[in-house]
């Protein structure tokens, strides 16, 4: 089983398709990886091994008859607890929510991938509800870095980034604030996108707002591309997803990159300090940017760090997020998220509209920006992996995981897509992922450009294995 679990969604399906290997050997790979790899990195809350053996063998024998469901028929994937899965506890990484309740709907995008015939395998971990860029909690512990378990996942998606990474499911959803499939994806050498805002549904409506995205976080550009066309429909739960893109994102993988203005901000304009290691590996896949026909120019966007205004709409969400719990369950908070709410309880609805104004006018740059270039190329993240079980790098500095993640969380604001793509390793092995944002809408350039990479052999789906595996 363990070559299956080296396999991208695609080639799964193109073996399917030809009676290479079934659905049910798929899903046993998957969840022997995602038990081998539990003990040591942590990357689930909850497998589901019986139902999900149930409908593999559902999907196999639809293959066999040669109808599958739809497009992504037995493929296994896994799901962020914090998006409802129905039939199974969605705790969102808090003792403060019950285990008891009804769990009998699911969210929109994992809905869609129900009616798909893909095979859930189980629930993987967050921090208590998804409030930080690494990926720990006081009901589950911390998830560790595949390549170095001694070094954290990032987050929020942590637990999705791991088991990508270590074959425990090809395509997996997560959920991004401010960074939280892209923080994780270049930690752990996978690819995420974090979509335009509402392209993907999401139900119950997020106390963070608008900031809030789902996106699908897979080995390679080619499956979210795949899984975006089955995610990416509107949900009549949610008012504000967009009508259905004008047609699938795989079929604009192949257009390459020859002609487009790509601007290359390698620190923001001097804003963020870049590790060397992370410079020099973004720069080289810019350099092969252009050597496929790219119109590069070094240049940076008009975007004063928007950090006190996120803050401001973070924290506020942090506080309704919690608003309801009683003083036993408060003092059963991750310490960090009950500060933050603390803080978001202080701001006043003058405060929050300002931020509000702060976001619309970065909007409004950014949206200026891309009249000139058609995608911005950054650095997803200015370090690789520190110390798992911290906030932030010791001896930084930094008070909050913002300090270290300046470029992921404007693009929330701007409610822009933006992915990361893995273009090497520093001198510890760790992952190094580079940051492609397009204007709002042009997911479809952000997918092609990344697919382009790894077309060139720039980004690389190589599989992580961690010691104890």
């Amino acid at each position: 089983m363990t070559e299956l679990t080296e396999l991208t969604a695609v080639r799964l399906l193109d073996g399917y398709r030809e009676g290479e290997w079934s659905p049910v050997e798929a899903t046993r790979g998957a969840l022997e990886r995602a038990e081998a790899i539990q003990p040591e990195v942590n990357a689930f809350v909850r497998l589901t091994a019986e139902d999900a053996l149930e409908r593999a063998r559902e999907s196999e024998e639809r293959w066999r008859r040669g109808e599958p469901r739809g497009l992504l028929d037995g493929v296994p994937v896994t799901v962020k607890d914090i998006l409802l899965l129905r039939g199974a506890p969605t705790l969102r990484g808090s003792r403060a929510v019950d285990p008891a309740g009804r769990w009998d709907e699911d969210a929109p995008s994992v809905a869609r991938l129900r009616e798909h015939g893909a095979v859930f395998i189980g629930k993987t971990t967050t921090p208590e509800y998804g409030w930080k860029g690494v990926t720990d909690s006081p009901l589950s512990g911390v998830t560790r870095n595949p390549h170095d378990p001694s070094r954290t996942a990032g987050g929020s998606s942590g637990g999705s980034a791991a088991a990508v990474a270590l074959g425990a499911g090809p395509l997996s959803l997560g959920t991004d604030g401010g960074g939280s499939v892209r923080i994780p994806a270049s930690f752990c050498g996978i690819f995420a996108l974090k979509p335009t805002y509402g392209r993907v549904p999401l139900y119950p409506a997020s106390a963070f707002g608008t900031l809030a995205h789902v996106g699908p976080m897979t080995r390679d550009a080619a499956d979210a591309a795949l899984l975006m066309d089955v995610i990416g429909h509107p949900d009549s739960r949610d008012w504000s997803a967009l009508t259905a893109p004008a047609g699938p994102y795989t079929d604009g993988l192949a257009g390459g990159v020859r002609g487009l203005r790509v601007a290359y901000s390698p620190s923001l304009g001097g804003q963020v300090a870049v590790q060397p290691a992370v410079a020099g590996a973004v720069r080289r896949a810019v350099e092969r940017l252009a050597e496929l026909g790219a119109y590069v120019t070094e240049t940076d966007p008009d975007l004063t760090d928007p950090v006190e205004a996120f803050h401001t709409l973070w924290f506020s969400g942090a506080a309704r997020v919690t608003q309801h719990l009683g003083p036993k369950q408060r003092e059963s908070l991750d310490p960090g998220l009950r500060e933050i709410c603390a803080r978001g309880a202080r701001y006043s609805a003058l405060d929050y509209l300002a931020a509000v104004d702060v976001r619309m006018d970065l909007g409004r740059r950014m949206g200026r920006f891309h009249d000139a270039y058609d995608l911005l190329v950054t650095p997803t993240m200015p370090l690789t992996a520190f110390e798992a079980g911290v906030e932030v790098p010791k001896g930084s500095g930094h008070r909050r995981w913002t300090g270290w993640t300046p470029f992921t969380y404007p693009f929330n604001m701007t409610q822009q897509p933006a992915a990361s793509v893995p273009v090497g390793v520093d001198g510890d092995g760790l992952p190094i992922g580079l940051q492609l944002v397009a204007a709002r809408h042009r997911d479809d350039l952000v997918l092609r450009a990344a697919h382009a990479l790894y077309e060139a052999g720039v980004a690389s789906a190589g599989r992580a294995t961690p010691s104890g595996s």
